[in-house]
């Protein structure tokens, strides 16, 4: 199995960036496709954005294309996710999440989870 374990949350202002982590221990990330998803104040669990095993490939939610960006480091097993231009409703906790065998936009594809971090966007 593999461990996921999220970092880099806080508070920034509207307009501002911040860069996600999450490092896996276990096994090695080069055999998983990865994802972030989030959940708001009240509100269910969606997609954000996903990679492929390889890191060849990405796909976003339609309303962080252009200002989120996933990526893999695989010498380092860990995933990021760089967020420029941040909104407040792109306020919530953020997930990594991993599978071997599925990737895509549902959550349940996806067999590990982190706990979260939190991301805040002032106004």
């Amino acid at each position: 199995q593999v461990q996921l374990v999220e970092s880099g949350g806080g508070l920034v202002q509207a307009g501002g960036s911040l860069r996600l982590s999450c490092a896996a221990s276990g096994r090695t990330i080069s055999n998983y496709a990865m994802a972030w998803f989030r959940q708001g104040p009240g509100g269910q669990r969606e997609f954000v954005g996903a990679i492929t095993r390889t890191g060849g490939a990405t796909t976003y939610q339609d309303s962080v294309k252009g200002r989120f960006t996933i990526s893999k480091d695989n010498a380092r097993n860990t995933m990021y996710i760089q967020m420029n231009s941040l909104k407040p409703e792109d306020t919530a906790v953020y997930y990594c999440a991993a599978d071997r065998f599925g990737v895509g936009p549902t959550a349940d594809i996806y067999s590990f989870w982190g706990q979260g971090t939190q991301v805040t966007v002032s106004s």
